[in-house]
């Protein structure tokens, strides 16, 4: 039987200053809103941006004086508020029926430095995985997370959903990894202000033939909103570009009859498994002058 499940991907506001106590309390009651608002939509998931509940900005968490970067200075942050939030947001997702992916930071035993996360949570309302960002910006590992080692692969009524974080849509072999991993969507949550990263995510829907779930900050939907990319790489849906918390609904469907997408997943993505399994081999002619000679017509 084709599987269905209907995604709902997030634009909410992402906070800077994982010091401000009251800013982590509205950043997680607003990512409870939008996971009501997902629920009355009849969203099996819904994915959030990169650092939903905080992403720390590197001037606020420098451990020097004003004007200065250096090393990040964890022992500031309200970790008991940000599991509290966390945890609310657990709760939620139990009481309505639904997945949620968030991003968060993820703390480590001290003196290590926390991880840039994304924590999944089941319809049950429990914390079942968490993706750890991989490849870091030059900011990131040089003065603030510990890299992640792994891929994340989860399943939600036999859809199977690959995670991503923000600049590691500047490293193909991710994404190539998650189409050998048999994804069918990989959610890339972000915190960037970059029309080209949408672009990019977008590629990877034509050239890999999955879905894509594209979480960005309300801050910054004015330059591209959040949105889902379908095998094929053609926008499904799409929030309104207006800095305001919205949410965008598609189905991933993968018995679908919609032809760019049915072309993508069940041709082209099972011929460039083909193709790159060895179909060439045998078919290369050897000694043929004609061949081998480049320089004549």
């Amino acid at each position: 039987m084709a599987k269905t499940l209907r995604l709902a991907v997030a634009q909410s506001t992402v906070p800077e200053d994982p010091t401000d106590t009251g800013a982590l309390r509205a950043s997680g009651a607003e990512i409870r809103d939008l996971v009501r608002e997902a629920g009355r939509e009849g969203a099996r998931l819904v994915q959030f941006p990169e650092g939903a509940i905080t992403y720390p900005s590197k001037h606020v968490m420098s451990s020097g004086g004003p004007g200065t970067l250096v090393a990040s200075d964890w022992s500031r942050v309200p970790w008991d508020v940000l599991r509290e939030e966390a945890k609310s947001i657990a709760d939620l997702a139990g009481q309505l029926g639904l997945w949620v992916a968030f991003g968060s930071i993820h703390p480590l035993t001290p003196p290590h430095r926390p991880h840039n996360s994304l924590y999944v949570i089941s319809d049950q309302g429990r914390l079942v995985a968490r993706y750890d960002k991989r490849f870091l910006s030059n900011t990131e590992v040089s003065l603030m997370y510990t890299p992640g080692t792994a891929p994340l692969v989860f399943e939600v009524d036999g859809v199977r959903f690959g995670c991503a974080l923000c600049i590691e849509a500047n490293f193909p072999e991710l994404f190539a990894e998650y189409e050998r991993l048999d994804v069918d969507c990989v959610l890339l949550s972000v915190m960037v202000d970059d029309a080209a990263r949408a672009v990019v995510g977008q590629a990877y829907g034509t050239l890999y033939s999955y879905w894509i779930g594209y979480s960005v900050p309300a801050q910054f939907s004015a330059t591209v909103p959040s949105g889902i990319v379908a095998p094929g790489g053609r926008w499904l849906a799409r929030c309104p570009g207006d800095g305001r918390p919205a949410l965008a609904v598609a189905d991933i469907d993968l018995g679908t009859a919609d032809t760019d997408i049915e072309i993508a997943v069940r041709h082209a993505r099972p011929w460039r498994r083909l193709a790159r399994a060895g179909l060439y081999d045998g078919r290369i002619v050897q000694g043929d002058a004609r061949s081998d000679t480049r320089t004549l017509f």
